[in-house]
């Protein structure tokens, strides 16, 4: 698609925002009947199971219409819909017990019958991909932190947890650290490596699928 394409169906798009922020219903069946359909491809190729991918397309909807007032626009419609369907797949796949998987380029499951669009859809499609593996990669993530956090809360780790809120939280230098809690620089550098450390493995222990985090592979 031409960048001024893009441009011209952003428009459309920002349009027809406003006029479902307007409380205009027609426009928001017009939005359903433009993305609806890329969403159940998307889902039912990695779930397959109708009823389900159109509960989760349905909760995608909904949870579209309730993060609205956040949507500022610079963002591609189309990316933030399949973002948002992506976490509502995620969350149902846990809800089961089922691990999340992505199927990258490159990969098969014989006998899968793996969709892959052609033209414009195909485009979604590798969106709809790695915006999965993002949301993968986030929840991971904040379980790693959350784990960690709940060790060092009931062991000695106070004062670990001190510098990494300065450091990840307020963003403040080893430099800074150092001289707010009394610690040397090395101290601060040491606690900081032990946190990413600790946190690699954590990760390595969740058992995710090899498309995600691939650069934590052997």
């Amino acid at each position: 698609m031409s960048e001024s394409k893009k441009s011209n169906h952003q428009e459309a798009d920002l349009y027809l925002i406003e006029r479902i922020r307007a409380g205009d219903s027609e426009a928001w069946q017009t939005l359903i009947d433009r993305y609806e359909g890329r969403l159940m491809a998307y889902t039912q190729s990695r779930i397959r199971n109708r009823a389900s991918s159109e509960d989760i397309v349905q909760e995608s909807f909904v949870g579209f219409l309730i993060s609205l007032p956040n949507y500022d626009g610079r963002r591609p419609l189309e990316s933030y819909l399949f973002s948002i369907c992506a976490y509502k797949l995620t969350d149902h796949l846990r809800r089961e017990g089922r691990r999340p998987s992505i199927q990258m380029h490159g990969r098969s499951s014989t006998g899968a019958g793996q969709i892959e669009p052609v033209g414009g859809d195909r485009m979604a499609s590798s969106i709809a991909r790695s915006v999965e593996r993002k949301v993968i990669e986030e929840q991971a993530v904040r379980d790693a932190i959350a784990e960690q956090i709940d060790r060092w809360k009931t062991g000695a780790g106070w004062a670990k947890l001190q510098v990494i809120e300065l450091l990840f939280v307020l963003g403040r230098s080893n430099k800074d650290v150092a001289a707010q809690l009394n610690l040397t620089e090395q101290q601060v550098a040491n606690y900081k490596s032990d946190f990413q450390i600790r946190l690699r493995s954590i990760v390595r222990r969740m058992d995710l699928d090899e498309g995600v985090f691939p650069e934590l592979a052997d």
